[in-house]
C-alpha cells in the first residue's frame, strides 16, 4: 500500500520513480544498479532495518510505512528538497507536531479517559499473567 501510494503520488506530482518492496516475502521489484545510480534521491519508508550499502553517496530520505500511506506527497516534496540541497546524508523526515487547534487558535482541549483504571482493565491483567 505504501509502494503503490509513493508509485501514484510521484507520477502525478511529474517524477519518475522506482520502488522496490521488502516484505516478508522477500524483496519484489528490486532496484537495478543503473536505477540506482541514475537516481536524484532514494526514499526509504520502512518500519524494519534496510541495508544501505546499495545507496552511498546518494542522499537519502527516511520515513515510516505510515508516512508514505498517510502523506506521500509530503515525502515526496521532502526528498525533492533534499536531492535539490545537493546534501549526499540520511535525513528524516519532518513530521509537523503543532498542535491542532480550534478556529480562534485555541489548543484542543485533552481528551478525557473513558473507562475504568486501565491498570485494572483485560489487557493489563492478560500482561500480569503472561508475565
Amino acid at each position: 500500500m505504501a509502494a503503490e501510494n509513493l508509485q501514484t503520488t510521484a507520477e502525478q506530482m511529474g517524477h519518475d520513480i522506482s520502488v522496490e518492496v521488502q516484505g516478508a516475502m522477500g524483496a519484489q521489484d528490486e532496484l537495478t544498479p543503473e536505477e540506482i545510480e541514475a537516481a536524484e534521491v532514494v526514499i526509504i519508508t520502512a518500519d524494519t532495518a534496510v541495508s544501505r550499502d546499495r545507496f552511498d553517496g546518494k542522499p537519502i530520505m527516511k520515513g515510516t510505512v505510515k508516512d508514505a500511506v498517510n502523506d506521500a506527497e509530503s515525502v515526496i516534496r521532502e526528498a525533492v528538497a533534499l536531492a535539490e540541497s545537493g546534501s549526499t546524508e540520511e535525513v528524516g523526515l519532518q513530521v509537523d507536531e503543532t498542535e491542532e487547534t480550534n478556529s480562534d487558535n485555541t489548543p484542543e482541549p485533552e481528551e478525557k479517559q473513558l473507562g475504568g483504571d486501565p491498570s485494572k482493565g483485560l489487557f493489563a491483567r492478560l500482561k500480569r499473567l503472561f508475565s
